[in-house]
């Protein structure tokens, strides 16, 4: 229900792009929290670049710690992208883990298969970016966390299924007002072609001895 609710939440953000093509493509989207015994589950981490314009590195880890036992909390590494390579160390989600970023490293998400109990626990994503400017080279750093819980089946979530019924609602109406402005804008250009139309069949109407001989000012 969530993944579908994100899914909407893409659309409607593709919508309003298409109508302000001024506003910026990478949208920041939190992850969802629950995954399914079995299935596939996306981490979804997002940190948009500010300065498109100027040469970054970007370095990316993600890290995981399992639930508390017997008063034990400890991080592993488990995943880590570069700009130069990938690699997915040794850890409890070897040969499970694919990398589901984007091609700008503005979105380093990554896709555990085939989820399992023992995944539940706290991800942290954590982001690193090194700008080249001329005189120096600042560094940028971001931490996000998902606290991941593993579920049998799927819970049915009210808040989830109001907020899918209000983003169908904006769909609509979004769509709506699309269509309304393009049924405006072509009424309007087909209104001034029948005004120019229509002075140039009257100028064509009008005698030539009129054209070439404007009638003389009336004087008292």
């Amino acid at each position: 229900m969530v993944t579908q609710y994100k899914l909407h939440l893409q659309t409607l953000v593709l919508l309003i792009s298409l109508v302000h093509l001024c506003m910026p493509v990478c949208v920041d989207i939190q992850s969802d929290t629950e995954a399914i015994v079995g299935k596939a589950m996306k981490l979804t981490c997002i940190s948009c670049l500010k300065r498109e314009e100027v040469t970054v590195k970007t370095f990316v880890k993600w890290l995981y710690t399992p639930s508390p036992t017997k008063g034990k909390n400890i991080s592993y590494l488990i995943y880590e992208h570069n700009t130069n390579n990938s690699n997915v160390d040794d850890n409890p989600f070897k040969d499970r883990l694919n990398w589901n970023g984007s091609k700008d490293l503005q979105e380093v998400s990554i896709e555990i298969r085939n989820v399992t109990y023992n995944d539940s626990g706290l991800y942290t994503c954590e982001i690193r970016r090194v700008f080249g400017f001329e005189l120096y080279t600042p560094v940028f750093e971001v931490n996000k966390t998902i606290n991941l819980t593993v579920k049998e089946k799927a819970s049915d979530d009210t808040t989830a299924i109001y907020s899918e019924i209000m983003m169908y609602v904006l769909l609509v109406f979004l769509t709506f007002w699309l269509l309304v402005e393009m049924v405006y804008c072509y009424r309007k250009i087909s209104k001034s072609d029948e005004q120019a139309q229509d002075t140039a069949t009257n100028y064509l109407a009008i005698p030539s001895e009129q054209k070439d001989n404007p009638a003389a000012p009336v004087t008292e």
